[in-house]
């Protein structure tokens, strides 16, 4: 089942436009589908008998999510979308989606990948505590697996660091900091902010293109420096909005959407938006991702992933000419590439 993402088609791409044009390569050859059909046929009728079974539910995912990535790796895109398919359709993703994560990711209430309650998953909040717990015992044993798996280890450091840059870069402009988060979600960042606690940041805009995530942003953090504003990639290219000038930009869930071309575009858009000495942060995971197969076929959750070289490329096409300091460099387990761009003051 395909989903495309639905609040902003022009600029961001549907999973399984985000599979082909992850890996472009000669057309397959025919007989490599067969052999891929078997192995994942066997494969994924192996988890069938081993949750029949009893098996420890850790163990079936963790040999599955292997067994996904390491098809993923080896056949061509093309047939890796069929695969997909087959894999969505197996009767083994009955048990899969009983974990309220999987399932959450897979079924898209909000129209999109990547949704901020999903994160919400992964943070272990408390807002999602009731689905977690109305789940079966076998969806809470794989939901234990699930948030946390390496991709949502990841997630976690995200969030914390882009905590950390905002405390850092606040400590040097105390009381006049300005910042703007792309694709904000829950700006769940905000709450691990020693600066918006002690009131020493004057602005944190929160752009979304979801209604319901800007309406969260706007009751959780109301009285404090945060604006929740409704907008999107295309709306921001756009010039529809009049937002001022910041010392810290950054887009920590979003380039894993964007085709090359309009990532560039919006990196020059932030970069323009910076205060002299200004950074703009973004984030997109890695091809070192293991489990990127398990994500694109149970959870229905294609991302663009992107190298540190590819990064640097975005960067280097964004800034052509420009007196910036660029940096790149990956997450403890190397799920997640950064890259920050700082202005000259």
């Amino acid at each position: 089942m395909e989903q495309s993402l639905v609040l902003d088609g022009e600029s961001l791409v549907a999973p399984g436009e985000i599979r082909r044009s992850a890996r472009r390569v000669a057309a397959p050859d025919p007989g490599h589908l067969i052999v891929a059909r078997a192995e994942l046929a066997l494969s994924l009728e192996v988890s069938l008998r081993q949750f029949k079974s009893g098996v420890e539910p850790h163990a079936i995912i963790e040999r599955l999510t292997d067994a996904l990535h390491q098809i993923r790796r080896r056949f061509h895109p093309e047939a890796w979308d069929v695969l997909v398919q087959i894999a969505q359709s197996h009767p083994v993703a009955h048990y899969l989606h009983q974990d309220p994560l999987t399932r959450w990711s897979f079924e898209k209430p909000r129209g999109y990948s990547g949704d901020a309650r999903l994160l919400d998953f992964i943070y272990g909040r408390p807002e999602i505590e009731d689905d977690v717990a109305s789940a079966s015992d076998l969806g809470r044993s794989i939901y234990a697996y699930t948030r946390n798996a390496s991709s949502s280890v990841a997630v976690r450091e995200r969030r914390d660091i882009l905590a950390r840059r905002v405390d850092e870069i606040a400590s040097t402009r105390p009381g006049s900091t300005e910042v703007l988060a792309i694709a904000a979600g829950h700006l769940r960042e905000g709450p691990l902010s020693h600066a918006l606690s002690a009131g020493a940041i004057r602005r944190w805009v929160a752009l979304d293109q979801d209604p319901m995530s800007v309406g969260t942003v706007a009751r959780d953090f109301a009285g404090t420096s945060v604006e929740a504003v409704n907008g999107s990639v295309k709306s921001l290219l756009g010039g529809r909005h009049a937002l001022g000038m910041f010392d810290f930009v950054y887009a920590a869930g979003l380039y894993d959407y964007l085709p090359h071309a309009v990532a560039v575009r919006l990196t020059r858009k932030c970069i323009s938006m910076l205060k002299p000495g200004g950074t703009f942060l973004f984030a997109n995971f890695s091809p070192e991702t293991n489990v990127d197969g398990y994500m694109e076929t149970f959870m229905n959750w294609a991302l663009l992933l992107r190298s540190e070289r590819e990064m640097g490329l975005i960067a280097s096409e964004s800034v052509t000419g420009a007196d910036v300091k660029v940096s790149v460099w990956p997450g403890s387990n190397r799920n997640i590439v950064y890259c920050e761009i700082q202005k000259p003051q």
